[in-house]
């Protein structure tokens, strides 16, 4: 390319070049020959005056009146009737310019310059200008690849933007380069590179997300195969069977669940559904595991609360957060339902240690864990949780206790026409 526009801006020129240099080399020849008539002509008639005054004075005209007025070239030849023939200067060899002049007495003025001394005028006037057209070629060679650099360059490095984003590197340059065409592309690339940057980050914490969601669901139903393995018992192959066929279906949820979130963070499928349910069936997936540990895990407060959410994503909220509690914290872990205002409240705590002051406001974030974990699930919990138009929080963090808050459809006794409160071991 940089060359293509090197030998076009040199043929443009070359032809400008060539239309006006013809042209002006033929009016300069022209009005260099014409110049020269005309002072030959204007010396013949001045030196016809000058042989006129003399006559008409009865004055002598003789060659030495004209050797001061015959200079350089010039050939004249001064015939007076009655005298010989005067002739002044040395009388030029070739081709000459002449012209011819009648004075008032009869006398008759010849001058001849000879022709050479117009060529080489021509010539000298044809050299500058052939030095005036190599001066314009040279500038414009120079401005060629100034502008061949300027508009190559800029694409070469586009190229290699785009090359950059086609290998996986998908950083924005930000770099403009003052041609609004070229500048145009340089934001697509920006505006690709972006999206593609956002795609990646998106697939990547979607990979991150189903690994850290999918690993307690696998490994519960697991211990349920197993047992079905070890027992010979059919009623308690088929209890273990139906839980496990539970579990298979919670993780088809859970599945689901991580896509529309990566799709769309925002999506919801919000439906009202009985809070007891879920939270019995996190006890129950979860009093293995914590048995396993010399742990207990209990549930206590207001029942029968129904709130408003993805029954799924409520679930998996409260597993994260029970195995926050089953991998960070120590002691009986306590779920707790309660009402504020027109939310139902699920406060999760434990007996540990609680959370390091330095990671209070942080615990949310990706990446930030107290101890040797991904740091993943609190982040993914408090997603869904936003997803469903609720909201997770960190009430307290010595003992730590974790809030979800859920908005809720009340529902009354008939007696009392208060919400009961038990609790569930």
């Amino acid at each position: 390319m940089r060359r293509r526009l090197i030998q076009s801006t040199l043929a443009v020129v070359l032809v400008v070049i060539a239309v006006f240099g013809v042209s002006l080399v033929i009016v300069e020849t022209r009005t260099i020959s014409t110049s020269a008539q005309e002072r030959v002509d204007s010396e013949a008639l001045r030196l016809a005056s000058i042989v006129d005054s003399r006559l008409l004075g009865d004055e002598k005209v003789t060659s030495g009146l004209f050797s001061d007025q015959v200079t350089g070239d010039t050939y004249a030849v001064i015939d007076i009737p009655g005298q010989a023939p005067i002739r002044v200067g040395a009388r030029p060899s070739g081709d000459v310019i002449h012209s011819t002049a009648m004075g008032e007495e009869g006398e008759r003025i010849r001058v001849e310059v000879p022709r050479s001394s117009v060529t080489r005028e021509v010539g000298r006037t044809l050299l500058i200008i052939a030095l005036v057209a190599l001066l314009a070629i040279v500038a414009a060679v120079l401005l060629a690849v100034r502008q061949a650099n300027r508009l190559a360059s800029p694409l070469t490095d586009l190229a290699e933007t785009a090359e950059r984003l086609g290998s996986g590197d998908p950083r924005p340059r930000h770099k403009r380069y003052g041609v609004p065409e070229l500048d145009r592309v340089a934001d697509v690339l920006d505006s690709s590179a972006e999206r593609i940057a956002r795609m990646l980050t998106a697939e990547r914490r979607l990979a991150a997300d189903a690994s850290h969601q999918l690993r307690t669901p696998l490994t519960a139903l697991s211990m349920r195969l197993e047992e079905i393995t070890l027992t010979d018992d059919p009623e308690t192959v088929k209890d273990e069977a139906t839980i496990a066929l539970t579990q298979v279906e919670r993780l088809t949820d859970v599945v689901e669940r991580l896509l529309t979130n990566a799709r769309d963070p925002r999506t919801g499928s919000a439906v009202s559904f009985d809070l007891d349910e879920v939270i019995h069936q996190q006890l129950a997936e979860w009093r293995p595991a914590y048995r396993s540990a010399g742990r207990a895990i209990v549930s206590s407060g207001k029942r029968h609360l129904r709130a408003v959410g993805t029954p799924g994503a409520v679930a998996q909220v409260l597993a994260a957060l029970i195995e926050n509690s089953l991998m960070h914290g120590g002691g009986t872990v306590a779920l707790r339902t309660r009402v504020t205002g027109n939310q139902a409240v699920v406060e999760v705590t434990d007996e540990g240690p609680g959370v390091p002051p330095e990671l209070g406001s942080r615990i949310f974030e990706r990446t930030i864990s107290g101890r040797n974990s991904t740091g993943i699930g609190l982040a993914v919990a408090r997603d869904l949780a936003e997803a469903d138009g609720g909201r997770l929080e960190m009430l307290q963090t010595k003992p730590p206790v974790f809030g979800l808050f859920l908005s809720r459809t009340p529902l009354r006794t008939a007696a009392t026409g208060e919400e009961p409160e038990s609790t569930v071991r």
